[in-house]
């Protein structure tokens, strides 16, 4: 999809999806995902295809033995999960390594895989969610790459989330929410979790989602994924907050995300 006018006379570079990840889109599309294709698809990039692998054998996943292939890989964790660890890899290589960038990412794999699997145990678009998790904070890799000293000096700056927000729009004319949106459009993402990337900064800070979106559910699994990550002692009033709006069971929501985050702590112990 094209990228915004009114961002390109920004000057501001919105990153070409990869060709190997346009490929492995096409694949996902397709009603049978055929996963030897995939996984023959992600090992023709040898860089990907050990990045792929080593991001699977991390404790984030916790298997109990060395994923050696692509395909192994697949057989333990599912195409979806696999996928998305190709994409995050993929999405990673096109901007600058940094430390400025490390705990983005960091945060941007835990992210995803926290909201795809609660989109599985809540019958929410589980590639969608985790997708919207995945690109969360990409908007900022961007600014980053565009402008690397200034907006170094703009993170440490900024307090919070809300904060960021409006240094990026009076230094640049844009944030990086708006940014991130539009990558994931150009980069064919589904339009709820273009949507929950779009507006993911106000959702988490006042709890309501946006009235004119159509599928509110995926917004609502990024607030609860950002409580369990950074309070989760607020979970119940996030769940009791917006699940509603999404028109999901706050319970059932609030377990979901329980079961998940402990399911991840497992996998960190075992790894």
């Amino acid at each position: 999809m094209p990228v915004d006018s009114a961002l390109r006379l920004l000057d501001i570079d919105i990153p070409s999806q990869p060709e190997a990840l346009v490929k492995l889109s096409l694949l996902l599309a397709e009603e049978e995902v055929d996963f030897k294709a995939l996984a023959a698809l992600i090992e023709t990039d040898m860089a990907l295809a050990a990045a792929v692998l080593k991001a699977v054998n991390s404790s984030l996943y916790g298997l109990s033995g060395r994923v050696q292939s692509v395909q192994q890989a697949i057989t333990y964790l599912g195409t979806r999960e696999v996928a998305a660890v190709t994409f995050e890899m993929g999405l990673r290589a096109i901007f600058p390594h940094s430390a400025e960038l490390a705990p983005l990412w960091d945060r941007a794999a835990r992210r995803g895989v926290l909201m795809g699997r609660m989109g599985v145990a809540l019958g929410v678009d589980p590639w969608a969610a985790h997708s919207a998790g995945l690109f969360e904070e990409c908007g900022k890799a961007v600014l980053f790459r565009h402008a690397s000293e200034r907006y170094r000096a703009m993170l440490q700056a900024a307090d919070d989330e809300v904060t960021l927000l409006l240094l990026e729009h009076e230094a640049f004319g844009v944030s990086n929410d708006a940014l991130g949106a539009a990558l994931c459009e150009s980069w064919g993402l589904a339009a709820a979790a273009v949507a929950s990337v779009r507006h993911h900064v106000e959702v988490q800070a006042k709890r309501e989602l946006p009235p004119h979106v159509q599928r509110r559910s995926i917004c609502a699994l990024s607030a609860m994924a950002h409580a369990l990550m950074t309070a989760p002692e607020t979970l119940e009033a996030v769940a009791n907050a917006v699940a509603p709006q999404a028109q999901l069971d706050e319970t059932l929501v609030l377990r979901g995300t329980r079961k998940v985050a402990e399911q991840l702590a497992a996998a960190a112990a075992r790894g």
